[in-house]
């Protein structure tokens, strides 16, 4: 029987969904309990070294403490304590589920045996998947009983599949990042929200909010797409619409033989037949076509391959090329068997949406059927050796082609999208050679798709991968600079933070702004009360930042919300932080220390830009010891000139606001503005300067904010 007093226990997890005290990107923190086996280093345990590296061999990648290639593994031979080795192999399940990531933190609290264990979550539930089977792989290795490695692999990869964006989604988040331009995932499925507020942009795959729901439809039909592109010039393939075999037939005799007939919604190439050269193979195919739930179109045939070309903003930014799929007879394997060992073995292929290719299905598929008994086989037909056998001729676009493609025929095809109103659009094309002109070779566009997948060019078979999701970015934010962010300010301490963001929001309405507030008293728009709650948390925040109304946005955070779930924004251009003292709330989070507090609230100074401010209390030498760490600039605030930290600052030339003789002061260097306020006397005093210190470094006038300040309390009377 198993010593259950050497175990490894999950007392809590909690998602940090902003930037917290470990990392300014979404994480898990989990607290766990490791019992006895705090007196068990790794090195103690026999096997155990063996055993883990042979079932998770990508820990060798870890480089650890040592930052070196096998550091980790390293750690494990010399001793180190299970929640480490939790931390490490939570991390390497998340890269075999696909969520590539390196950050992690074990850290002991001040209860024996119980550790803060951190990892960088891509998707809260995978992560937290990945721990719970982390642990167990732990514990199998400890006890050394058997462990399913591949199995759990696969269920974590499914999940993940199952949870997280799409490769097309995906991409053009990660270009958005990589842009630092913020997003924030909309629904369940691939709905995102790029950029805040009045400057944000919303992506669905590779639709936007540009794509014009008319042109959606005009694609979706085309039939329609042709007759609007044959007027301007547009070379396409001639067509008719049928509505029977009989008529298939007689529109295939009008156009000329050889002929296609395909739905007029056509979708990865389902329903399509090709080069169609009889009454018969015709008639056979209309029925497949009209399964596929639409009008069934008859259209001359284009010799070639198969192109795809992806058009951004009116710009060519990738081209793929198709290829006919055959398999080649061995004179003993039905032609079943050889699609599943020639084709399906292929790592290209695939369920999930990663895969550029789809596993091929000659059950469910008509198309392929009917290809392969024009060729006078069936599925169970064996090959003589060395015979080929074509058993698709569309939808395998996966040949990167882009620097092929000649001027004419990238202009024709943006000339496609244009014409059907699309601002991201897949043309479908076919020609023998794409680098030269389309009337040169007899080719023609045959449909022009919204929403194309991007997978393609983003993992070609062969040729280059193409930064589709860095052109669609682009699009959507052009200018050099443009990162879809509003002015934001955090404010955070012990004291006063309530009132220093409802004044904060008040000089801004007075600046012009149409500004968001999230603190304790509630979730404010352009001063109007939206609801009368506590809103200074993650979700009323991202409520604000998601309002296409709001161009500027103040949130009040509490150092408990940083503890539990991270800050609602990732930067900040103002950080306010007013005071450093021991809360009796935080001790819940295992937080007691004056030193624990600081390193929870140098969180909002760690969030300020490179171009923002931190406001920090130069009466609070805590606080002000924080100045150090931001990364922009910084305004103190005291309740006088003569502030050690403040003075000093000013003969650095910083800028900084006080009080002096019941006045204003905004100084900077050696210069000093007074402006004529009544301000008030106690505690207050402080919040008022802090609010006009972080007004002043967004950027409002003295003037303005002068007159904030004298109005600000009837303004709380409304």
């Amino acid at each position: 029987m198993a010593d259950m007093s050497k175990d490894i226990r999950i007392l809590g997890v909690q998602y940090l969904r902003g930037p917290n005290i470990w990392t300014y990107r979404p994480a898990v923190e989990a607290l766990v309990d490791i019992g006895d086996l705090e007196d068990c280093p790794s090195n103690t345990i026999p096997g155990f070294y063996e055993r883990l590296s042979a079932w998770l061999p990508g820990l060798i990648e870890h480089k650890c403490s040592y930052g070196e290639r096998g550091g980790f593994l390293r750690r494990v031979q010399e001793g180190t304590w299970p929640a480490h080795i939790l931390e490490h192999v939570t991390l390497e399940l998340q890269t075999q589920a696909g969520q590539r990531t390196s950050f992690g933190k074990a850290r002991s609290t001040s209860q024996r045996g119980v550790y803060k264990v951190v990892v960088r979550s891509r998707q809260k539930d995978v992560t937290i998947a990945c721990l719970e089977a982390a642990r167990d792989l732990v514990m199998a290795a400890i006890e050394d009983k058997p462990f399913d490695v591949p199995g759990n692999i696969a269920r974590l990869h499914d999940l993940a599949d199952s949870l997280c964006l799409g490769p097309s989604t995906a991409c053009i988040v990660d270009a958005a990042t990589d842009a630092s331009i913020p997003s924030i995932r909309l629904t369940d499925g691939n709905l995102v929200q790029l950029g805040w507020g009045c400057r944000q942009r919303r992506v669905w795959t590779a639709e936007t909010d540009r794509t014009s729901a008319i042109a959606e439809s005009i694609a979706s039909d085309k039939d329609l797409t042709k007759s609007l592109l044959v007027p301007c010039g547009v070379s396409v393939p001639e067509g008719q619409i049928v509505n029977s075999p009989e008529e298939a037939w007689e529109a295939a005799q009008d156009i000329g033989l050889p002929v296609v007939v395909k739905p007029s919604d056509a979708n990865h190439g389902r329903g399509v037949s090709l080069e169609l050269m009889t009454e018969d193979e015709v008639k056979a195919a209309f029925p497949v076509a009209d399964a596929e739930g639409s009008d069934v179109i008859v259209e001359r045939f284009i010799r070639g391959n198969e192109h795809r070309l992806l058009v951004v903003g009116g710009k060519l930014v990738a081209a793929g090329r198709g290829e006919n799929i055959f398999v080649t007879g061995d004179g003993k394997s039905s032609v079943r068997e050889l699609i599943d060992s020639q084709l399906n073995t292929d790592p290209r292929r695939g369920e999930a949406e990663e895969f550029p290719l789809e596993t091929i299905k000659i059950d469910s598929d008509r198309t392929m059927q009917l290809l392969i008994e024009r060729q006078g086989c069936t599925a169970e037909s064996v090959l003589a050796a060395g015979r080929k056998l074509t058993v698709q001729r569309n939808g395998n676009v996966s040949i990167d082609c882009t620097d092929e493609v000649h001027p004419e025929v990238a202009a024709a095809a943006s000339l496609a999208a244009r014409i059907v109103g699309l601002d991201i659009a897949g043309i479908d094309l076919v020609t023998e050679d794409v680098s030269l002109p389309l009337e040169k070779t007899g080719g023609a566009i045959v449909e022009v798709n919204a929403g194309p997948s991007l997978l393609m060019h983003l993992k070609p078979a062969q040729g280059q991968p193409r930064p589709v999701g860095e052109a669609i970015v682009a699009h959507l934010f052009p200018g050099e600079g443009n990162d879809g962010r509003i002015p934001v300010v955090g404010v955070a301490g012990c004291d006063d933070s309530t009132r220093i963001a409802r004044l904060l929001g008040w000089l801004l309405h007075v600046g012009g702004y149409h500004a968001g507030l999230a603190c304790r008293e509630g979730l404010f728009l352009d001063q109007r009360a939206v609801e009368r709650c506590d809103s200074a948390n993650f979700a009323a925040g991202q409520r604000l930042l998601m309002n296409r109304q709001v161009d500027a946005a103040v949130f009040e955070t509490p150092a408990a919300n940083i503890l539990s779930e991270g800050l609602p924004y990732d930067r900040c251009d103002v950080g306010v932080l007013t005071s450093i003292r021991v809360l009796p709330e935080l001790e819940a989070f295992d937080v007691r220390e004056l030193e624990q507090v600081r390193n929870v609230l140098r969180t909002q100074v760690d969030v300020v830009s490179e171009s923002g401010a931190a406001v920090l209390n130069a009466d609070d030498p805590e606080v002000a010891g924080l100045a150090e760490l931001c990364d922009g600039e910084v305004v103190f605030y005291a309740s006088s000139g003569t502030a050690p930290a403040l003075a000093a600052h000013l003969a650095t030339g910083g800028r900084a606001v006080y009080a002096e003789a019941g006045q204003l002061v905004l100084a900077s260097g050696d210069k000093r503005q007074v402006q004529a306020s009544d301000l008030p006397a106690g505690r207050a005093l402080g919040a008022e300067l802090a609010a006009v210190a972080a007004a002043w470094a967004l950027g409002i006038s003295p003037d303005l904010i002068n007159s904030g300040i004298e109005s600000f309390e009837a303004s709380l009377a409304r």
